[in-house]
Parts: C-alpha cells; structure tokens; sequence
C-alpha cells in the first residue's frame, strides 16, 4: 500500500503544475481570443521575438486547418505521409530499443548478473532507475542547445554501446561460468556447466560454498511451485539447507565475479536512452502534422509505441531461454544500430521550425529529409 500511496505524489506534483500552464496560442486563436494568445508568446518567446509575425502566421494555419483530415487524406498528402512514416519509426524505435524491457525486468537483470539478495535487487533496480530521472533532465538542457537530430542520434548511439556492455557482460558469465561437478541423471538438466543449466527453464544451478568458489555443483530440475527457488529433489530442494546458505539454487543466474559490470551497463543504458529517445518521440511528434492531421497521426505513432512495447515485454524472458541473455541483448544492440543508420538517413532538425511551417521539411525524396533545416 505504501508503494501505491507513494504514486500519488508525482501526480500532485503534476496536477500542481498543470495548474500554471497556459493555454496553447493555437488552441486560443480558433477560439477567436486573440489577444490571450498574444499574451501566452509573450510568455513563451524570448524578448525581441516578432510576435506579430508569427500571431498573422497562426491565424493563417488555423483557418487552413480547421477541419480535421482522416486516414485517406493523410495517406494522400506525400509530406505528411512522410512524417508519419518517420514518428512511427521513431515510437517503433524507442520500445524494440529495449527501454520498458531494462524497466520492467530490471531487477530480474540484475539478478540474472548474480545479485542474489532480492531486496538488494530491488534496491539496485530502484538506484540505476534514477540515471532515467536524471538524464530526463539532463534532455530538458540539451534540447534547445543541440536539437532533436542531435540528441536522437547521440542517445541512440549511447544505448548501442550500453547494450553492447550489457551483452558483453552476460556472454561473460556464461563462458566464466562454474563447471557443474555431479552430472544430473536426468536428460533435461544435463550440462557441462551453470550457463548451459540456467539457459533451460526447467532447470537451476544448485551449489555449495561461496559464490565465487563453488565445490560440489548440481544442475537440477527447478520447483516451479516454489517460485524457483529451489530445486524438486537433491540438496536444493532441501529448504532448511536453502534458509542456512548452507547452499545456493541458481534458477536464472549464475555466480559471477564481474557482476558490477551489468549494472554498469544497465546504469549507462538509462543514462543515454533518458535524454534522447526517451522523450525525443514524443516531441518531435507533436512538431512535425499539420494542425488538420496531428491528432490523427499522433494516435496512430501512441499505437504503435504501444504495440510495439506489448510485442517487446511479452518476448523478453522467451528470448532469453532462446537466444540466452546475452544472444537477447545483441538482438536489441542490432535494432538499435539499424534505428541509428535509419534516423541519420531520416530524422531532420526540427529546432526553430514554425509549426506552420514544418511541412517544407517533408517535401520532396523522404532520404533528402535530414538534409533541410
């Protein structure tokens, strides 16, 4: 109940905010309050700014655009259909990247990297969680001062490498991993060693002595009514030798020495996904419709972040069984590397574009689009 009572203070604290927002300039001129959206630009631009300019500007969009366009319109306008194509890249991207996988199951990667106490864990998870509070703001800096292609692209190439640390740490604890001493009788948990064992739902590594020093090791069939943690018959299934530390049931992990350099990766992943393609989505998404299409094409680009979030959380745990943890990570270092050529090709800079304007940027070939700012 704490944990839920403790979700209710962000949304005071943005309820509080939303309290001092303004109204959108746009949204107050179709409205016919033009003066209110002459004093919101004066709140929002800078002194000097030519507001007048750009008030004629709004005007001039907002009756052009007072009808909302459907599917078959935006599908027939070639520059609209070229950013929708680009802000269901950028969602697509986002989510097959790896972000809600290093977010939900976080503290199950970390216990993967051999951190065996689960409140430590979930302490850790909590602890690499806020490098994606922190970068966020770290974005909010960044954004005016290097635009959204920078900041894409330097945030994609940083989530490459992270995931690269990540992978390289698994393959790691799998080649390093301790030998299995006494082989399993039974044809489903035979392996050689704890990588090969955990790498089979069914089964877990059973060990005895220290992490880093194991003597006498068993992979056995895991007791999948007692959430994993011990094994159906041998030493492990034994809870007073479990409770004891006497000795340790390894489900979905193995001992290792370099367990810090998964956390190291994990911590850096969401350092570099926060300020970039963490919020870049959604921003450049809201920058780059036509008034008439934006609602449309937004719900579209939300569906497909949503989906492809859906598609990512439900395999995960499959890839790893098949494709093994590390295998899993490559996979998502490979998406990310093809989300990097794809927006170099693609994105264009949107920083101090009009929104009246914007369309310019999608005319013409959809590769000559990074070119023009």
């Amino acid at each position: 109940r704490y944990m839920l009572g403790l979700a209710g203070l962000p949304a005071v604290v943005q309820l509080t905010g939303f309290s001092f927002l303004p109204e959108s300039p746009r949204w107050l001129v179709a409205q016919g309050r033009i003066q209110d959206a002459y004093g919101v630009l004066q709140k929002l631009r800078y002194e000097g700014a030519d507001l007048d300019t750009e008030l004629s500007a709004i005007k001039a969009a907002v009756c052009d655009t007072s009808d909302e366009g459907g599917i078959g319109q935006i599908l027939k306008s070639r520059p609209v259909r070229h950013a929708l194509l680009l802000g269901c890249l950028l969602q697509l991207f986002q989510q097959i990247s790896g972000i809600n996988t290093v977010m939900y199951y976080s503290a199950s990667i970390i216990t993967m990297a051999g951190v065996t106490d689960k409140t430590l864990a979930i302490w850790l998870a909590a602890a690499t969680s806020s490098m994606n509070f922190l970068g966020t703001f770290i974005g909010l800096y960044l954004v005016e001062r290097l635009g959204r292609r920078l900041l894409t692209l330097g945030s994609l190439f940083g989530t490459l490498v992270s995931l690269l640390v990540l992978a390289l740490s698994f393959q790691m604890a799998y080649i390093y991993s301790p030998t299995v001493s006494m082989p399993e009788t039974d044809p489903i948990c035979q392996a050689e060693n704890c990588g090969v064992c955990t790498s089979k739902s069914a089964c877990g590594f059973c060990f005895l002595d220290d992490d880093f020093n194991t003597t006498d090791s068993f992979c056995l069939a895991a007791n999948h009514t007692s959430y994993n943690e011990m094994s159906v018959s041998g030493l492990c299934a034994n809870s007073s030798l479990l409770d004891s530390g006497t000795v340790t049931f390894a489900y979905d992990w193995c001992p290792f020495a370099y367990a810090w350099v998964s956390l190291m990766g994990l911590a850096l992943y969401l350092l570099c996904f926060s300020p970039g393609m963490g919020p870049m989505p959604w921003t450049i998404n809201s920058e780059i419709y036509p008034g008439w299409a934006r609602s449309t094409c937004v719900s579209i680009t939300t569906a497909v972040n949503w989906a492809s979030n859906l598609l990512v959380s439900l395999t995960f745990l499959t890839l790893t069984e098949v494709l093994l943890k590390h295998g899993a990570f490559y996979l998502y270092m490979g998406l990310a590397g093809l989300g990097f050529m794809i927006f170099f090709l693609l994105l264009p800079e949107t920083r101090g574009v009009p929104l009246e304007d914007i369309g310019k940027l999608f005319s013409g070939s959809i590769f000559h689009i990074s070119r023009r700012v």
